[in-house]
């Protein structure tokens, strides 16, 4: 057990984020969002909440990493090349950020390619080292499971278990699965030792249906599957918000044209998601209708909310990046709105990406919120309550109207 003495001054906690720009088996692994949020800002969020937590550094090699993650609210430490190639350990990211903090008392080693570790598992772990006593700590999930390995000898084999003899799971001993998401150390320990497990070991269990370790393209499509199941549900506010930029087709729309007999396209739209506008405009929020479809229509549209357009641009993303650029806004602080995988480029740059009910499958996996309403169908209208409150809950039902 630690001797660490006891004092009344409240311990220094440091969380470490190892996020290294290379990764072969998901190119950009720790910038991929889950819920509509970058896998290493979910996890400077978890660990900004956790109460034992008193400092959090994420260490990364990648510029693109560090803005995100400073942009989070962690100190980033800048890792150097020595440490991080494809061998490096992440106990040499950890060791090499404890150079900055030399009065921590306990360090935490936790994994942002674990999307739905929680604010409780880091307090766990960091409990049991500040608070009971333990040298080192890390997340389990039980596990019933029983474990083969192929054998040059026979083909398989057991591995801690007789597979002649298959007795029932309340007849085994309770074994553990490490999740691989988050390690408590006592930090005087770990510079000695150099390595996550010394000392005592305590086990610290969490959530199994929460265990998913992000190494493949299969494990991140598994966790944007996920993301709405286990992600605590939350929609933006006003506080949240700059800017709001829209998607027409499909958005603003049912997704079907009308042609009339000399090809003029006719779409509906609702009225509701107008008066919504109105509101979010009238709140000093910028607007932005953003479509690759160089239509008429889409130009009336705007012309009738009184808000700009950028239409028949082949690259959304490029166009949204320069506008942010232009209108001096945070991208982190946009809400984009669409339907379709053409908007999946604008979900990865904003803070907000937002999926209409009615979205493609991919979208709704992708996006950080989803409305209740289908697009076309007042969608608009009810992000505009999101942000402005419930004074727009509880106005008369409006019908659609198609747009000229």
């Amino acid at each position: 057990m630690n001797d660490r003495p006891s004092t009344n001054a409240r311990p220094k906690v440091l969380a470490v984020i190892p996020a290294r720009g290379g990764s072969k088996g998901v190119p950009g692994k720790n910038l991929a969002a889950v819920g509509g949020v970058p896998l290493v800002v979910r996890a400077v969020r978890v660990c900004l909440a956790a109460r034992h937590v008193t400092d959090v550094a994420v260490s990364t090699d990648d510029p693109a990493i560090a803005a995100a993650a400073a942009a989070a609210g962690a100190h980033v430490v800048v890792r150097p090349a020595a440490i991080a190639g494809d061998t490096a350990t992440s106990e040499a990211a950890v060791l090499h950020a404890l150079e900055g903090h030399a009065d921590t008392d306990v360090v935490l080693l936790v994994q942002c390619t674990s999307p739905f570790l929680t604010h409780e598992d880091v307090d766990g772990v960091a409990a049991a080292v500040v608070v009971d006593g333990a040298d080192t700590a890390v997340t389990v999930a039980p596990f019933h499971g029983f474990v083969w390995r192929e054998s040059a000898r026979d083909g398989s084999e057991g591995m801690g278990h007789d597979k002649a003899f298959r007795p029932r799971r309340q007849d085994r001993p309770q074994d553990f699965l490490e999740t691989g998401a988050a390690y408590a150390m006592d930090a005087e320990g770990f510079r000695t030792h150099r390595h996550r497990f010394f000392g005592h070991t305590a086990l610290v269990k969490t959530d199994p249906a929460r265990v998913l370790e992000i190494d493949d393209p299969h494990d991140l499509a598994r966790a944007r599957a996920l993301a709405p199941l286990l992600d605590p549900a939350r929609t933006p506010d006003h506080a949240d918000v700059d800017a709001v930029v829209l998607d027409f087709d499909g958005t603003q729309t049912d997704d079907r044209v009308l042609i009339d007999s000399e090809g003029r396209e006719l779409v509906a739209v609702h009225r509701g998601d107008g008066l919504g506008v109105a509101a979010l405009r009238r709140a000093g929020l910028k607007l932005l209708i953003l479509s690759t479809e160089q239509n008429p229509v889409v130009a009336a549209r705007a012309r009738k909310l009184k808000i700009p357009v950028l239409h028949g641009v082949d690259r959304k993303d490029l166009a949204l990046k320069q506008w942010c650029e232009e209108n001096a806004v945070d991208p982190a602080r946009v809400l984009y709105a669409g339907n379709d995988v053409n908007d999946l480029p604008c979900f990865s740059l904003v803070g907000w990406p937002v999926a209409v009910a009615d979205a493609h499958d991919s979208v709704r996996a992708a996006a950080r919120a989803v409305t209740a309403t289908p697009g076309g169908a007042g969608a608009i209208r009810e992000i505009a309550a999101w942000l402005l409150g419930p004074e727009l809950h509880h106005t008369p039902s409006l019908h659609n109207s198609p747009a000229q």
